[in-house]
């Protein structure tokens, strides 16, 4: 079986059984891809994390895009974009034909509140890895970067103040893009492969 053909049926199944949108498709990405096939280096897995929320777009579908470009370039873009919203399309279509009966039916109530929960898991498992990956970088201005948005966003919400998560990612981007200028970061990864 060719990378394409792999890349869709990997993407078909995260996409069908992913409930909660893209950070809750974030740890299953990095077990498949990173820890199980090795395709990609956990440095690059975070980097797409990066890239996937810091653009325009679903996170799930530019993570897909990022990881079959980064493997199999054009086709493997392709068809793990298009693998990764099949599932939804199919089930919110369905779901649009039959809503208001849909919605009233006891077991599919509690069914969602189930799955909530175990979203709310998946979305923190996926955040704990990130941030263990960024500890074991061993980079303080890594940590206190982590420090500083863990911090602040916390601070935030139990003072019920809603704060843009797109100003936090353009404000560590302009730490990041300032340290490194100043000499506190030091770009060292000169074997990343190219697509």
């Amino acid at each position: 079986m060719g990378k394409t053909t792999t890349l869709f049926l990997t993407f078909l199944k995260i996409g069908a059984f992913t409930f909660g949108g893209g950070y809750a498709m974030i740890a299953l990405l990095k077990e498949e891809f990173v820890s199980r096939k090795h395709w990609i280096t956990e440095d690059d897995f975070y980097d797409m994390a990066a890239i996937a929320e810091s653009t325009p777009g679903p996170v799930a579908i530019n993570s897909a895009t990022y990881i079959g470009y980064r493997t199999a370039g054009f086709w493997g873009a392709l068809v793990s974009t298009l693998a990764v919203c099949i599932p939804s399309f199919l089930i919110i279509y369905l779901i649009s034909l039959y809503f208001d009966a849909f919605l009233h039916l006891t077991y599919v109530q509690y069914a969602f509140q189930g799955i909530q929960a175990g979203v709310i898991y998946l979305i923190f498992s996926a955040g704990i890895q990130m941030a263990a990956g960024i500890w074991k970088k061993k980079n303080r201005l890594h940590r206190l970067i982590l420090f500083a948005v863990a911090g602040t966003a916390t601070a935030l919400s139990l003072s019920a103040v809603h704060f843009s998560t797109l100003l936090f990612i353009l404000a560590c981007g302009v730490i990041g893009v300032s340290a490194y200028l100043a000499g506190l970061l030091h770009h060292t990864d000169t074997t990343r492969r190219k697509p």
